[in-house]
Formats: structure tokens, C-alpha cells, sequence
């Protein structure tokens, strides 16, 4: 698979800086692979494409607030993204200007609540850090920032702390939303519900890697970031269950396929409970082991997510179906619109 059959042409005014004002009335490109056929419709229009009997798999990981802006003793100013917790209590994290932050550096906020002490350096401005003063989670709470995609060219604002939240939210852990999800509200979740459909909540805390281009000349040898991704054994049962009786599982998101997908691959392809850090890539040519359908947002090029969407819908059929969504003025990225591959 060559990157470059995948790129594509972008007006910036496509790239959505906010969301819709109200989620289910995006826009929703149905791409339908047993014959080619596009249909514009709007989101809210989902529970026609969907039937009783399928699963809905959400992925229930929260966007912690992981921006933190602190300072050297020396008054220099350092950006922090805090990337997870390790087993021994320390941090790992991103800093920038990395070259701010050598191992032995301490780093405090601007009103001295929490201090870090740089343990170790790593690649690509990744430090691991340990807290010497102050609660990391109530400094979080308090100056933290959710950590909005590059591309979105603004300043995160107080509103977004939720509006980049799935409505079914639920586990901290993740420094990005799993954004297919964020199109649901409570409400048209319901409506599915009552007509048959069977939401099953999965977990994978999106990390930083979501925003990494593959660079590597064969994309098969870019290498992942480890995400923490748990399938219950509840969840395993009932998509057993679900597929037994003739549904399809409808993964919502690239993160939700992953988890399901790395799942199948510790039970041998077969669907089953796991809970495990997983690097899983996906990129043609790739057999699906445990998800019939996906709906997802429109990715940037270049990136993990979009092969993976290119390995479900076929490279050709995907070009068609961007091409499209680029004519018809779709909104791009996170806070966009989204595609549901049938």
C-alpha cells in the first residue's frame, strides 16, 4: 500500500474548528461496499442504516484535561502533555521545547500547586517525570487543558472539556476522544436502543500516536504507540451472542476496531475477552476479524486511521468516496463530519 494513493486536496474551510451545534445534525456519507453507492444523509438518520439485532461497539475511554503549562526554576516556560501512568508511579510525557526539560529538571506550575522532577528522557520529546509537590489530579482539574488536535487553530476553550467527550464517556485515560462518537447524543443513542440495537462498551485510551503521520517509506514499518485497551468478558459474550444470531457488529471509531480486533488476536481470531496494551496497525491487505461495519469521521492523510478505514472500504472505493465528500463540502477531522462503511 503506497501512502501516496491515499492523499487528497483539502480546502482549509473544510477543517472543523468546532462542532456541529447540535451532534446528530452533522452530515453522515453511508458508503456502501457490496455496490460502490454513496448516500448523503444526516447523522441523525443513522437508525435507518442500522438494523435490530446489531451491536453498537462504543469505546467508553474520557479525554483527560493533559495540557499543563509549567516553568523552570530558571522562569522558562515548558508545555506538558501527560501521556499515562506508569507502574512505579511516575509519569510519561511529551514536553515542548523538549530540550527545556533535561532529566533533573524541575517543573512547576505558574502558582507553585504541583511540581515535577524530570526522571528520563526519551525520543520525539517524550520525558517521564515524577511529581514531587502537589495533587497531579486536582492540578489537572484545575489548569488543565484538553488537548485539541493540531489542526484545530484555537486556543481550547472551557466548553470544549465536554463537547470533546462522547456522551458515554466514561474511563479517564485517554489525550485524545475517540471522535466517531461524539456525533451520539443521549438521545439518539436511545432511539437505537428501542429499535434493537445493542450498544456494547469497549476500552482503548487513545494516545498521541493518533496525531503521528507515517512517515516510514513502506508503511508497514511505522511503528505504533501502546495504547491500554480492555474487551470484558460481557462484551465478548454478547458480540458472540450477536453474531450467532445474524447482527453485525458496528465498530463506532478506529479505536473501537483496534480494541476489538487486538482482542480476536489473543483468542487466535476469535472474538474474546482481553485486557492488555496493544500496538495493533492496520493497513492493506488485512482480514477483519470481529467488525462488519464502521463508522468514522474523515481522517487526515498519511495517517494510521486512514489506512486502517482504507483496509475495511478498499483503497479505491475510499478515494471515491473522499473525492466525494470533498465536493459536497463535507466538515474534516475531529469536530467534522463522519462516513459510515456498510
Amino acid at each position: 500500500m503506497r501512502l501516496e494513493d491515499l492523499d487528497y486536496d483539502l480546502p482549509a474551510r473544510l477543517i472543523a474548528q468546532h462542532p456541529a451545534p447540535r451532534r446528530e445534525h452533522a452530515r453522515l456519507l453511508v458508503v456502501d461496499r457490496a455496490n460502490g453507492a454513496l448516500h448523503d444523509v444526516r447523522f441523525d438518520a443513522l437508525p435507518d442504516w442500522l438494523r435490530a439485532g446489531d451491536a453498537l461497539v462504543l469505546n467508553e475511554t474520557r479525554v483527560r484535561p493533559a495540557r499543563l503549562e509549567v516553568h523552570r526554576e530558571s522562569g522558562g516556560h515548558v508545555e506538558l502533555l501527560l501521556v499515562r501512568p506508569d507502574a512505579d508511579g511516575t509519569w510519561r510525557a511529551l514536553a515542548r521545547p523538549a530540550r527545556k526539560a533535561a532529566p533533573g529538571t524541575r517543573l512547576s506550575t505558574a502558582d507553585a500547586r504541583l511540581t515535577f522532577e524530570v526522571v528520563a528522557a526519551g525520543e520525539d520529546g517524550e520525558r517521564t517525570l515524577r511529581v514531587v509537590a502537589g495533587d497531579l489530579a486536582e492540578t489537572l482539574n484545575a489548569l488543565g487543558e484538553i488537548p485539541l488536535p493540531p489542526y484545530i487553530h484555537r486556543a481550547p476553550e472551557p466548553a470544549d472539556r465536554e463537547r470533546y467527550q462522547t456522551v458515554f464517556a466514561k474511563v479517564e485515560g485517554a489525550v485524545a476522544a475517540p471522535t466517531a462518537g461524539l456525533h451520539f447524543s443521549g438521545e439518539l443513542l436511545a432511539t437505537l436502543e428501542r429499535s434493537g440495537v445493542v450498544p456494547v462498551r469497549v476500552l482503548l485510551h487513545v494516545g498521541p500516536g493518533t496525531f503521528r503521520p507515517v512517515s516510514a517509506p513502506d508503511p508497514a514499518q511505522h511503528r505504533m504507540d501502546e495504547e491500554f485497551f480492555e474487551v470484558s468478558e460481557e462484551a465478548a459474550a454478547r458480540l458472540r451472542a450477536i453474531r450467532a444470531q445474524g447482527g453485525r457488529i458496528v465498530a463506532v471509531g478506529t479505536t473501537a476496531v483496534r480494541a476489538l480486533e487486538s482482542a480476536c488476536d489473543a483468542h487466535g481470531g476469535a472474538i474474546g475477552a482481553a485486557t492488555a496494551w496493544t500496538r495493533k496497525f492496520i493497513l492493506p491487505p488485512y482480514r477483519f476479524q470481529a467488525v462488519d461495519a464502521l463508522l468514522t469521521n474523515f481522517h487526515l492523510p498519511r495517517t494510521t486511521l486512514l489506512l486502517l478505514v482504507a483496509a475495511f472500504a478498499g483503497a479505491p472505493l475510499l478515494r471515491a468516496a473522499y473525492a466525494h465528500a470533498v465536493r459536497e463540502e463535507y466538515r474534516f477531522y475531529s469536530y467534522g463530519d463522519a462516513m459510515l462503511i456498510v
